[in-house]
């Protein structure tokens, strides 16, 4: 056997071609644009599951490929703005304005400086006591469906939105009420680690009474694997399980544990534009395609 054939056959020579083939086939892919806005809520009631990862690298890989994007932090420790590189200092006019104060959602988007296309309503520290304050407001879990609406029909003619994605708190109060209210779709991440469907049902029993009460149009429509490792059989497992009980809503696409990941909010960027050829960016842009190409059925 050769030298040079002996190498081809090293796991880290097939890993090097595999990678070479993913970047080649999303080079060439075409993704498809929705003929409708779609609204989806990133939604997990459990902690550390990469919800504000997910929203920002997805949102991040559709406007790469010639979507105009629109991210809304609804989590107030305004991680998504930070990784979008948008200002959210307190005084910066946020969703917290538009949601308690009636201020036109036009008002505080902010262009990112990841990508042509990508826009951010930004999240300050005041929206930790917007919860309380919600309680007493008229029609308070509408509050962001209805700026919403507004801002998506005054951008229409002149430049309309593919896609808001709407980034959660890790619990289930007013502002993630509002955000299942504003949505049509609910993307759930799910860590492919031990207790990873530990309290999914009951997220999914709040899906399922926000559609019956507040919203008729919600649904799950997207479930997608993060923090897989392949060298462990417990990741293995929780992919096979998800698979098993939800197989329309998961996604093929399964985003891996990758430092690239981790390290790219902490420069302001996603892992899409601060390393585009590592394997967590394929990873986010062949979801992102997936979930375009579901969308243009």
């Amino acid at each position: 056997m050769s030298i040079e054939k002996r190498y081809d056959e090293t796991p880290l020579a097939r890993e090097i071609a595999d990678l070479a083939r993913r970047r080649v086939a999303l080079a060439e892919e075409h993704v498809p644009l929705p003929r409708h806005t779609r609204i989806l809520t990133v939604a997990n009631q459990k902690g550390g599951v990469g919800k504000t990862t997910t929203t920002v690298n997805l949102a991040a890989a559709l406007a790469r490929s010639g979507a105009r994007v629109l991210v809304i932090d609804l989590d107030p420790q305004g991680n998504a703005s930070t990784a979008l590189g948008v200002e959210h200092r307190s005084e910066t006019p946020s969703v917290y304005d538009v949601i308690i104060n009636d201020i036109p959602m036009r008002d505080v988007v902010q262009t990112s400086p990841e990508f042509e296309g990508l826009s951010c309503v930004p999240a300050t520290i005041h929206l930790a006591g917007a919860e309380i304050e919600l309680v007493s407001l008229v029609a308070r879990e509408q509050r962001l469906r209805g700026a919403l609406e507004r801002f998506l029909a005054e951008s229409a003619d002149e430049h309309p939105y593919h896609y808001v994605f709407i980034d959660c708190p890790p619990s289930l109060g007013l502002l993630t009420i509002n955000a299942f209210v504003a949505a049509r779709e609910v993307l759930i991440p799910i860590q492919c680690e031990y207790y990873a469907l530990e309290g999914l049902s009951q997220l999914l029993n709040n899906i399922k009474l926000i559609e019956r009460h507040l919203n008729p149009e919600l649904a799950v429509s997207t479930i997608l694997l993060t923090m897989y490792d392949s060298r462990t059989n417990l990741a293995n497992q929780v992919v096979e399980e998800v698979r098993q009980h939800f197989p329309i809503e998961t996604l093929n696409s399964v985003i891996p544990r990758s430092v690239r990941i981790s390290e790219a909010p902490s420069y302001g960027q996603s892992v899409i534009s601060y390393d585009a050829n590592s394997p967590g960016s394929l990873s986010y842009r062949e979801a992102a395609s997936e979930i375009a190409r579901r969308g243009a059925r």
